[in-house]
């Protein structure tokens, strides 16, 4: 999976949306303004993701290209190289996880207006 796919695979997801906060490198995908992804424009090759601690540490342990996310807090996010042990259904697993640990931390108000939207 290269870094567009990821792109268009989180773009996909409802009420996602990409911005550049940071830099011209760090292209962030959010769910209703909640970060989930961070794709690496300057090397192209690798994704942050944010992941259930426990998963995260398994993770690392069994995939040489997943290690704790560079800037981020390392309990709760992973960074995965693109050109690395890990395939394009782990990759969009891993996308879908990190979607649904965002959604799990969503206010009531929050889901409310989540689950309205089209």
């Amino acid at each position: 999976m290269d870094i567009e796919s990821v792109r268009e695979y989180c773009l996909r997801k409802k009420a996602v949306t990409e911005c550049m906060p940071f830099d011209e490198y760090a292209l962030v995908m959010k769910v209703m303004d909640k970060m989930f992804a961070l794709i690496d424009l300057e090397s192209a090759n690798k994704v942050c993701l944010k992941c259930d601690p426990e998963y995260a540490l398994e993770l690392r342990e069994h995939h040489s290209a997943i290690e704790a996310a560079y800037h981020f807090n390392k309990k709760y996010w992973n960074q995965i190289f693109l050109d690395g042990d890990v395939d394009d259904k782990l990759v969009k697993h891993l996308i879908d996880h990190s979607y649904e640990e965002v959604l799990k931390k969503f206010t009531k108000k929050m889901r409310t207006e989540y689950e309205t939207m089209p």
